[in-house]
């Protein structure tokens, strides 16, 4: 009798976790916002490894499998992953696809192109959703987005996709995680909804710390190595006056190298936020009468532990790396 109890309460306890959505997402900090929604009732696969390039990247068969098995897919969307779009729509043709970019009322900023930037010129354009503005489906993007070869997802003309690193579409993709898992697991639309309200709870409380934090260091001119970071200098009022690089892989020209030289010289910058991946004899390049001080920030959180913890920690160790390197 015991026996067959046991065995009954096995086959509930599988069923009602068969009955939590499978989600898919592609990179850490989406992953991690997922996760927080997500805690106590199920875990994210994540997509894109820690360390890899969003703009391009070839899946593993587990993340193919992963894909596949999905009943949900939450990602930034085709402006940062435009090879995701195909692999979406052909292995997990019947998922809810949710764009966060796309989401109502996320705040989206242009692509700044060129080499230097002007001043005070990261006011949002257009929130995802508007009717007035249109943020490409990942099925017309991928139809009618030219190639660049150079791996460049910083175009004229289109958004800036790194919309991850304003803490404010932190919060309210929160909300939008927590209804869509809500709609297909109404069991636990309660957890959900209160780990949603938990997480943005915790964003508050570090957005103002940074504001406070970072308000003396604003106007201090710096340069970074490429255009990762315009919504968190938007939503802190910081600004980068050049990008070194075209985009995240992509060595710069000996021209660009030049006019960059050159805004740092008119500019007074003598810090300069280098990633990863970063060449130092880049520096060397760029020195010109004062010394600069650099401070490397990994725009995805590829040195963070993964889980529900990286969003906050992620922002929090951007607002540092800032702080350390522009009161030097």
């Amino acid at each position: 009798m015991r026996a067959w109890l046991f065995s009954i309460f096995l086959i509930s306890g599988t069923a009602a976790q068969a009955d939590v959505p499978r989600v898919a997402t592609d990179i850490a900090p989406v992953h991690s916002l997922v996760a927080m929604v997500m805690e106590g009732v199920g875990t994210p696969d994540l997509i894109i490894p820690s360390g890899a390039t969003p703009h391009s990247y070839a899946m593993r068969p587990s993340e193919a499998r992963a894909l596949a098995q999905a009943d949900m897919v939450i990602w930034i969307g085709p402006a940062l992953t435009p090879w995701l779009a195909d692999p979406i729509k052909s292995l997990a043709p019947n998922a809810q696809s949710i764009e966060l970019m796309a989401v109502a009322g996320t705040q989206l900023l242009a692509n700044r192109t060129g080499v230097a930037f002007e001043a005070d010129k990261h006011d949002a354009v257009a929130t995802g959703g508007a009717a007035d503005q249109t943020v490409p489906s990942a099925q017309a993007e991928a139809e009618t987005a030219p190639a660049h070869a150079d791996g460049d997802v910083h175009a004229a003309g289109g958004f800036d996709p790194h919309v991850w690193l304003d803490p404010e579409n932190a919060k309210l993709w929160l909300g939008t995680i927590a209804n869509a898992l809500s709609a297909r697991d109404q069991e636990n639309a309660a957890t959900y909804a209160a780990n949603a309200a938990q997480g943005a709870t915790q964003l508050d409380e570090l957005q103002t710390r940074l504001e406070a934090q970072l308000a003396p260091l604003q106007g201090r001119p710096f340069i970074v190595f490429h255009d990762a970071y315009h919504y968190f200098e938007a939503r802190f009022g910081v600004e980068a006056r050049a990008a070194i690089s075209l985009s995240d892989g992509v060595a710069p020209s000996a021209a660009r190298m030049a006019e960059v030289k050159n805004v740092v010289g008119q500019s007074g910058a003598t810090c300069v936020f280098t990633e990863p991946q970063f060449n130092p004899g880049i520096i060397t390049a760029l020195q010109t009468q004062a010394t600069l001080t650099t401070a490397s920030i990994d725009p995805l959180g590829a040195r963070l532990p993964q889980g529900p913890e990286l969003y906050p920690a992620l922002i929090e160790s951007v607002g540092t790396a800032f702080t350390a390197c522009l009161t030097q």
